[in-house]
This record gives C-alpha cells, sequence and structure tokens, in this order.
C-alpha cells in the first residue's frame, strides 16, 4: 500500500496547469501541496459528485487536462457515473480513487465492500478505455508520466493506508487557503481562473 504523501506528492509534482477537483480527505492533504488557482476543492455535503464535476469540466474545457481526485467512500455512491465518464469519451479526464477502505474524515468506519471491491475492474467493465491500480509506490511513481500523458478517460485506483484527516471546513481560519468561504465563493474562483489561463495545445496534459 501507499501512504497519501506517497500518492500525492508524485502528483503534485508533475502537474502544470490542469485542473484539480479534490474531495473529502484528499482536500486539505491536496491544499498542503499545492496552491494553484486551477485547484478546486469539492467538499461539504456533495459527497459522491466531484467525478461528475470533473466530466463537466472537461468536456466545457477540452483543451485542458482535468484530474479528479476521488475517493473510494465517495466512488461508491455513485458507481453509475462510471458509465456516464466512459461513454462521453473525454480525452482531457483522468480519475483517480484514493483506496483505503474507510470513510476517514468522519472517522475510519469501514466503507461496504472494504478490501473486496476492486474498482479498476469496474472501471474497465464500465467502458473506460484506461484502468490501472497500484498498491506499490514505486509501480506508482515509475508509471505516472506514462499514465498522465494517455488519452481518457482514464481510471487510476491507488490502495492506500488509512489516514487521519480531518474534516474539511470553509472557515476563514482553514490552513488550506482554497477551503475558504463557501463553495459558490469556490467555483467563482474557478471560473474567473479559467477564463484568464489560456492551456497548451495538446490535450490532456
Amino acid at each position: 500500500m501507499l501512504t497519501q504523501s506517497e500518492f500525492l506528492q508524485p502528483l503534485a509534482a508533475r502537474r502544470t496547469d490542469q485542473v484539480v477537483v479534490s474531495t473529502m480527505s484528499l482536500v486539505r492533504a491536496w491544499g498542503r501541496l499545492s496552491k494553484h488557482e486551477l485547484d478546486f476543492a469539492f467538499a461539504d455535503s456533495a459527497m459522491g459528485h466531484a467525478q461528475s464535476l470533473a466530466l463537466g469540466i472537461a468536456l466545457a474545457q477540452p483543451r485542458r487536462g482535468v484530474l479528479c481526485l476521488n475517493g473510494d467512500g465517495s466512488m461508491l455512491m455513485s458507481l453509475g457515473s462510471l458509465v456516464t465518464i466512459a461513454q462521453s469519451r473525454a480525452r482531457n479526464l483522468i480519475l483517480f480513487v484514493a483506496q483505503n477502505n474507510t470513510y476517514e474524515v468522519t472517522g475510519n468506519q469501514n466503507i461496504p465492500g472494504a478490501g473486496a471491491v476492486d474498482f479498476h475492474a469496474i472501471a474497465l467493465a464500465c467502458g473506460f478505455p484506461h484502468a490501472f491500480y497500484f498498491d506499490n509506490p514505486s509501480d506508482y511513481r515509475t508509471q505516472l508520466d506514462t499514465l498522465l500523458h494517455l488519452q481518457g478517460p482514464a481510471f487510476i485506483s491507488v490502495r492506500l493506508e488509512p489516514g487521519a484527516e480531518l474534516p474539511p471546513n470553509r472557515k476563514q481560519t482553514e490552513d488550506t487557503p482554497y477551503l475558504r468561504g463557501s463553495i459558490a465563493d469556490s467555483a467563482h474562483r474557478l471560473r474567473e481562473a479559467l477564463s484568464i489561463a489560456h492551456p497548451g495545445p495538446i490535450s490532456p496534459l
């Protein structure tokens, strides 16, 4: 298994001008590594819909890469969205699922099917042209550059050790800047950033 930092740090190091949509236990962790204007924290009460938002952004911004950092508990809440994403053929979308088998931010309760659910196999069955899983940090780091340049949609499940992230909040005292203010404020900032920033000529990354 990977630690959370073994999952996120190599990704943060390779990120350029992609939109990154994160949710639940990954929100604050990603915010510690990145202060990019195209980061979007999809937290609050919207559990289970981060990948659908990421798909919408990818379809609206076809020349820009979009990375979704999802949790396994969130993914279980809307498995049907995998069929929609696969059918969309959004070549600029990569969906990561952090599989630690718990609802981390609410106390590490086991998700249904903990340790038995094979998300990567589900993604393939839903029609994803590319789906992978990793439980070894060296393999993940070695293959990440190649994976990030695939034409999507691509699905990557990363098996993580359980962590101890606290629930995200929207207070002004929050350490991670993109969590300050309401989710509507965050959406406004992202829309403004997208209207100013110009993606490169190659999609997705």
